[in-house]
């Protein structure tokens, strides 16, 4: 049965999922960089990169298993982009280039109209304003029987896990600390949302936890 999931979210030791101040020249916020480091050297997102070699370990399984069965992805605006407000025009396109790693149809979350368009690779943005579930419905229905993955912010997450649409979620967590940031877990009780650890694998830059709903 096709779920709902987010992977690969890192977080750092002191709970959070993003650095503070989000800007073009620093889309993770401050220091939020730091929290990516377990992934950066893998094959897999190497090769998203274009860029040759990288470790197969245990951190690029879960990085190549994080695209397995997708089918769609939902995000938040912020995850699109830096652009607040009114869409000013359609220059800003995101933050990976001519040809995004998604490759499938990836609705975007946004209180403010704009035209889909397709970028190289296959990936076409949808700009969803009627809330998440008409996007969790579109994104079903773009996904033909596959997954739905939920790419963040941490905004994003909140909203879905609040409304127990979410049926896994892994997440690494990276050992620094940002002091300052959007925490993942703010005022959310996994346990009461159904949630319990299934699985924990440490490796040397991170700690992977993955988490499913138990009346799945």
């Amino acid at each position: 049965m096709a779920k709902v999931r987010v992977n690969c979210f890192s977080i750092s030791l002191d709970g959070y999922g993003a650095g503070a101040n989000q800007t073009l020249e620093n889309p993770l916020g401050a220091r939020g960089e730091l929290l990516h480091g377990w992934m950066l050297a893998t094959q897999t997102f190497r090769a998203m990169v274009r860029e040759e070699g990288g470790t197969t370990d245990v951190d690029d399984r879960f990085v190549k298993a994080s695209f397995d069965g997708v089918g769609a992805w939902i995000l938040g605006r912020n995850m699109f982009g830096p652009v607040r407000g009114e869409w000013p025009d359609e220059t800003w396109r995101g933050w990976w280039g001519d040809e995004p790693p998604y490759h499938c149809d990836v609705f975007v979350l946004t209180h403010h109209p704009r035209a889909s368009f397709t970028m190289k690779g296959g990936t076409t943005f949808h700009f969803v304003t009627e809330g998440i579930h008409a996007a969790l419905e579109r994104a079903r229905a773009a996904a033909k029987g596959r997954d739905v993955r939920i790419g963040g912010g941490v905004a994003t997450i909140h909203q879905y896990l609040r409304a127990r649409l979410i049926d896994e979620m892994h997440f690494a967590i990276s050992p620094v600390l940002l002091g300052a940031g959007e925490r993942l877990f703010e005022d959310i009780n996994l346990p009461v949302l159904g949630y319990a650890v299934d699985e924990r694998v440490a490796t040397e830059l991170a700690t992977h936890i993955v988490l499913r709903r138990n009346d799945t």
